[in-house]
């Protein structure tokens, strides 16, 4: 169920755990170590401490260089695990930032936001700090939480990586992607959303293409995959190549994730 995934806090959005599915060959995904969500930046004092319950010890931050610089994230002062990225700028623009520019149509948002996930799979930042990612699930027998900004885009990739390497089916996969629509506050995160992209663009985009850009869509995450499956067959494939992942390190991931 939703609600068993997601945990409702304050000030971070789409906070939800992404184990627990059925993985071919038999068995499922853990229960509460495979967590993914938006920044922690406005995280209250009562959010860092339901965080801090979870025993996570590693955190992925997606962001770029600039993001992080720009806008840090909050930690407890008894947080004392290792964040992980591994450096280099991205124009301070999150995807769906990237794809906003202009008083454009929902439309022209939706094939830009196609067109910015076609390209996913081999942004700099993203492909150095997905391996980190990788390495760090086949090392660590610990909670680990991913994010970038909102939680949907490069978040979104990141675990449907994830999610095939450990032998969740594609239904799935989709799924759990799709359920940054429904979990949590959707519409105050899309107000949060738009904020941000009119003051940054002006008031001209409409209120269609703003739930279009802080949406997501099976098509966005399908032309990331199609980029995948064209250079490199399927996403094991493109894991060893791009992303530095051998057959060792998903034994190790199996190990630790599925049960």
């Amino acid at each position: 169920m939703l609600a068993d995934r997601v945990l409702s806090l304050s000030g971070v959005h789409n906070f939800r755990d992404y184990g627990g599915y059925d993985v071919e060959g038999g068995g499922r995904l853990r229960d509460g170590v495979l967590w993914r969500s938006a920044h922690h930046v406005e995280a209250d004092d009562d959010d860092l401490a339901a965080i801090d319950a979870l025993g996570i010890e590693t955190v992925i931050d997606l962001r770029g260089d600039d993001e992080r610089e720009a806008h840090p994230c909050r930690r407890s002062e008894s947080f004392a695990g290792r964040v992980l990225f591994a450096g280099g700028v991205t124009a301070g623009l999150a995807p769906h930032l990237q794809a906003a520019g202009g008083a454009i149509d929902v439309e022209t948002a939706r094939a830009r936001m196609i067109d910015t996930y076609a390209g996913m799979p081999y942004r700099p930042a993203l492909v150095a700090t997905l391996r980190l990612y990788l390495a760090a699930l086949a090392e660590y027998d610990t909670p680990s939480l991913v994010h970038c900004v909102a939680g949907k885009d490069r978040t979104g990739f990141a675990v449907a990586i994830v999610h095939r390497l450990l032998g969740v089916h594609e239904d799935d996969l989709m799924h759990d992607y799709l359920l940054t629509n429904t979990a949590g506050r959707i519409d105050e995160r899309i107000a949060q959303g738009a904020a941000h992209i009119r003051d940054r663009y002006g008031a001209e985009i409409g209120d269609d293409a703003i739930r279009a850009l802080m949406s997501v869509n099976p098509a966005y995450l399908d032309a990331a995959l199609a980029t995948v499956r064209r250079d490199h067959g399927d996403i094991p494939g493109y894991a060893e190549a791009v992303l530095n992942f051998t057959p060792e390190m998903r034994e190790a991931m199996i190990d630790r994730l599925v049960v």
